[in-house]
């Protein structure tokens, strides 16, 4: 039988791709971006907890009602922004179902979605299925900025969405107050609306503010702002986010979500419910927790022949590896794999047209002895 895909373009996940090489040829695995530590002990025992008290059938759709007051303390804590954990806060299977969820509801055929390279792969999949089209505006090298003119120049009467990601998605660069305001200018005046990924929001460095877009009242007025448990507690394969958006957008935010999962693990919400009561200093705590692990990577890598790039939010650690090797960054991965013992991340698919640089993503929300591991093969290169 004859099958016309809706994804011409689109095969087996990087991520995949390089976990699997990773474990056929035992490689210190640097490329997938989850933690190999453990949750906090406290949410670990509280997830037990919630199915020993038998929380193990749906949760209403929109969320346990208690992790929805406790994400609408914690967004006004956090940004200043009093939400309605009714009408504007929605929990979900994770932060690419919300995504999805996002771009389905608003987005129509013939619509354009302006999304920044490297972009998160799953943007444009999801844009695609809507008959629409991405509009791909290349960050600008090496600090990964945004060349707000080129936004303008781009905008169309067909532009629905603008994409943004901070702290972005592999490079680790972080948005300034100019460039909301930037943002707020662009889309002022207009019908276009903003998904914000800020699943990193609680993983900058050096003192800096992560510049939520919920932190600017004309912004969250049109903006899906979505959230990652599994990137601020340490567990990515539990799957749970949520997105924060106003009544309007989340009214149709939850038509779509309805009818992808329509609800999300029971017990793990009552648990975070319990965490984010008992440990409200937690993402606070994830500044310093994180930036001694960028510092102890960035220390072991300085005798290699890798170029680190500033890494001012994230977990990821860009290398230019040009004196190394002048393959492409896909040939290069592989090799790393198969010859170093160590797995890495390759930039071009995150690109529409990619650029000539030499760069691969590591993760460093690794234990010390995985970081040891992977730097002394680097090293050795």
């Amino acid at each position: 039988m004859h099958i016309e895909t809706r994804l011409p373009k689109v095969g087996t996940t990087i991520f995949s791709v390089m976990s699997q090489l990773a474990l056929e040829h035992k490689a210190v695995n640097l490329g997938q971006g989850f933690p190999d530590f453990e949750p906090p002990e406290a949410l670990r025992e509280a997830v037990t907890r919630a199915m020993q008290e038998g929380h193990n059938q749906y949760a209403p759709g929109i969320g346990v009602a208690k992790l929805r007051e406790q994400i609408a303390r914690k967004t006004e804590r956090s940004y200043g922004r009093r939400v309605s954990a009714d009408t504007e806060i929605t929990v979900t299977s994770g932060a690419t179902e919300a995504i999805f969820a996002a771009i389905a509801a608003t987005v129509r055929s013939g619509d354009e979605v302006i999304v920044f390279d490297p972009a998160y792969d799953c943007y444009e999949p999801a844009i695609n299925l809507q008959d629409a089209r991405a509009v791909h505006i290349p960050l600008t090298l090496p600090d990964f900025s945004v060349d707000w003119q080129r936004v303008r120049d781009a905008i169309t009467p067909k532009t629905r969405m603008i994409i943004v990601n901070t702290p972005h998605n592999p490079s680790g660069a972080i948005f300034g107050a100019d460039d909301l305001d930037a943002l707020a200018d662009v889309v002022r005046d207009t019908g276009i609306v903003v998904l914000s990924d800020e699943v990193y929001e609680h993983i900058v460095y050096d003192g800096a503010l992560h510049q939520s877009v919920l932190r600017y009242p004309e912004l969250a007025a049109r903006s899906f702002v979505v959230s990652s448990f599994g990137k601020t507690w340490h567990c990515t394969g539990w799957k749970v986010g949520y997105c924060v958006a106003p009544k309007p957008l989340s009214a149709e935010f939850r038509k779509v979500h309805q009818y992808l999962t329509f609800c999300t693990f029971s017990p793990a919400q009552f648990a975070f419910a319990e965490v984010l009561e008992r440990m409200p200093d937690h993402a606070e705590e994830l500044p310093a927790f994180y930036q001694a692990k960028r510092d102890r990577f960035r220390t072991l890598l300085a005798d290699s022949r890798l170029q680190l790039t500033d890494v001012p939010g994230g977990y990821f650690q860009l290398v230019d590896y040009s004196e190394i090797s002048d393959s492409d960054d896909i040939n290069f991965s592989e090799w790393l794999v198969r010859e170093g013992g160590v797995a890495g991340i390759p930039l071009t698919p995150f690109y529409e047209t990619p650029p000539t640089a030499r760069l691969l993503r590591l993760c460093f929300a690794k234990n010390d002895a995985t970081m040891q591991a992977g730097a002394e093969r680097l090293c050795a290169l």
